[in-house]
C-alpha cells in the first residue's frame, strides 16, 4: 500500500494536484484568522461557551465561528443552496429536464447553485449577526448603519470565497473540495484539543479515546467501501464482419451512495430552528417564550 502511495506521489500530475490542494487549504486556514470588524471577543467567547450546538457548528467551520472570521459561514450557504437545488430538481420541470441532459445539465444546475449561494450567504450573515446582537456580541446592530452592512458583506463575501476555493480543489485538485474544506476545519481544532490533554494528561482516557477512534475509523471505512455487486452479462454482438463474444461484469452498488451529504444535510436542518429560536428569544411575549 505504501509503495503504491509513494509511486502515486512520484507521478508529476498527482504531485501537482496534491500541492494545489495543500495550497488552497493553507489559504483557507489563513482567512480563518481574519476577523470581522466590530466584534466583542470576550462576549463572543462567553456566548459560544454556553451553546453546545454552536460549538459543533464551530468545529465544522474550523474555529471560524469562535473567531467570527470572514469565513465563519464556511461552506454552509453553498451546501444549503445545493440541497435546495436537489430538492427543486424533483418538482420543477425545467430543472428536471436539465438533470437529464448529462454534463450540460449538471453544469447549468451547478451554475444556478452558485447564483443561489449569494443571496443565501447574505441571508445567513444577517441571521448570524442578529443572533450575536441579541447576545451582546455586536452593539448597535442596524441595517441602516454602514458598519452593519460592512459586516454582512464581509461574511457573505467570505462564504462565496470559500465556495470558490472548494470548486477549485474539485476541479484542479484531488477529490471533493467540500469534503476537503470540512476536513480542514475539523483537523484545525485538533492541536487545541491535544494541548488541553497534555496540560492534564489522563492515560486511561487517552487509551480509551484511541481505541474508540481506531474502531470508529475501521467501521466507517468498512461501510464506505462495502458494496453489493450485481452481475451483468453481455450478449454476443456483431460489428461489421466480426463477432464479439459476450462478457460478464458487475454493477457495484455501495452501501453509502450519498457519502457525507446526509450528515451535512442533517446539520443544516438542525441549525435552522436554532437560528430562528435564538433570533426571537429576546423579543419577549408569547413568541419569545416559545423560542
Amino acid at each position: 500500500m505504501f509503495d503504491a502511495l509513494i509511486n502515486a506521489i512520484r507521478t508529476p500530475d498527482i504531485r501537482r494536484r496534491l500541492l494545489f490542494v495543500a495550497g488552497m487549504l493553507v489559504i483557507y486556514r489563513a482567512l480563518g484568522h481574519v476577523p470581522v470588524p466590530g466584534i466583542d471577543r470576550d462576549a463572543l467567547d462567553q456566548f459560544l461557551g454556553g451553546q453546545p450546538f454552536l460549538q459543533l457548528i464551530n468545529l465544522f467551520s474550523g474555529g471560524g465561528l469562535a473567531d467570527l472570521s470572514i469565513v465563519a459561514l464556511a461552506m454552509t450557504p453553498y451546501i444549503n443552496a445545493s440541497i435546495i437545488m436537489q430538492l427543486m430538481s424533483g418538482v420543477v420541470p425545467r430543472l428536471q429536464q436539465l438533470s437529464r441532459e448529462g454534463e450540460y445539465g449538471r453544469n447549468k444546475i451547478n451554475q444556478y447553485t452558485r447564483y443561489l449561494t449569494v443571496p443565501l450567504a447574505f441571508l445567513q450573515s444577517y441571521g448570524t449577526l442578529a443572533i450575536l446582537s441579541q447576545a451582546g456580541v455586536i452593539t448597535d446592530f442596524d441595517l441602516a448603519r454602514f458598519e452593519t452592512l460592512i459586516q454582512m458583506f464581509t461574511l457573505a463575501a467570505g462564504a462565496v470565497l470559500v465556495m470558490w476555493l472548494g470548486e477549485l480543489i474539485t476541479e484542479r485538485g484531488i477529490g471533493n473540495g467540500i469534503s476537503f474544506i470540512i476536513f480542514a476545519g475539523i483537523v484545525a481544532g485538533m492541536p487545541a484539543g491535544l494541548g488541553q490533554f497534555l496540560a492534564s494528561p489522563d492515560i486511561a482516557q487517552a487509551v480509551l479515546f484511541t481505541i474508540m477512534a481506531i474502531a470508529g475509523v475501521a467501521v466507517i471505512v468498512y461501510i464506505q467501501e462495502g458494496q453489493r455487486r450485481i452481475p451483468i452479462q453481455y450478449a454476443s454482438r456483431v460489428r461489421g464482419r466480426r463477432m464479439y463474444q459476450g462478457g460478464a461484469t458487475f454493477l457495484p452498488l455501495r452501501v453509502n451512495q450519498a457519502g457525507v451529504i446526509p450528515i451535512i444535510f442533517a446539520i443544516s436542518i438542525l441549525a435552522f430552528p436554532f437560528q430562528i429560536a435564538s433570533y426571537f428569544a429576546a423579543s419577549g411575549g408569547l413568541v419569545g417564550d416559545a423560542a
